[in-house]
């Protein structure tokens, strides 16, 4: 798990970046701060892998913080200000997210920490291998379900139906919780109910995904901008 920060003087930003790290399940906020000097509190009692730090900020910059720190951790920099990337890139922040953030970018850029934290600690990476399926109950029995299997995922309250391949399963499980279970770079929700997996989609259509099975699924208007960011950086 990755143990984040917000240190941001705008409600807004820090809600923004707060919403996105509940979406990544291997992201946990460990804490939010309005200005570097409270910051600097959090740091002599909590251990913090990741900072998303604004730049802009009274009594002392994002930057300034950054470089009173003796042992940094990871550093992602959020500004509305454009002219601050050279100087954010020259204390080795990891990446730069112009303000307003979208989901996408943020994701590509906590992706680029995760990898750099499994090189300087190879027994971590070890530890999170791949896992390319997930066991789910039907009835009384556990079912294996390989990932690649899954073609889309309809929730029901405290259920969902997990349409695979040759059958779908019905399940006592939250979507929350199932969407944490799944890899991050292959499935994505796409409505308030449906979970798809990327590259079973077939086609777009307005606010309707057709799967390659030829199901329709509708696309939800909050998860609208973030599943078309994703597709377009699927190589």
């Amino acid at each position: 798990m990755i143990r984040c920060m917000i240190i941001d003087d705008e409600p807004l930003a820090q809600t923004v970046i707060e919403t996105y790290i509940q979406r990544v399940s291997y992201l946990s906020l460990v804490a939010k701060c309005e200005n570097a000097v409270d910051a600097f509190d959090v740091f002599q009692n909590e251990s913090i892998d990741l900072i998303f730090c604004d730049i802009q900020m009274p009594q002392i910059t994002g930057i300034e913080f950054v470089k009173s720190l003796k042992q940094a951790p990871h550093v992602i920099f959020t500004t509305a200000y454009s002219e601050y990337a050279i100087e954010g890139f020259n204390v080795d922040a990891v990446d730069y997210l112009l303000k307003p953030v979208a989901f996408d970018r943020f994701l590509r850029s906590v992706q680029k920490v995760k990898h750099l934290l499994s090189v300087e600690s190879p027994s971590a990476a070890k530890v999170e291998a791949p896992v390319n399926h997930l066991f789910v109950k039907e009835d009384y029995k556990l079912v294996k379900i390989n990932h690649s299997d899954i073609l889309y995922i309809e929730g029901m309250k405290d259920y969902v139906k997990i349409y695979a391949a040759q059958k779908m399963i019905i399940t006592h499980i939250t979507m929350k919780r199932l969407e944490e279970l799944l890899p991050l770079n292959s499935f994505y929700r796409s409505h308030k109910s449906f979970i798809v997996r990327l590259d079973a989609i077939n086609s777009i259509n307005g606010n309707e995904i057709e799967i390659i099975n030829k199901s329709k699924i509708p696309i939800g208007v909050k998860y609208r901008d973030g599943l078309m960011g994703v597709l377009k950086n699927i190589n």
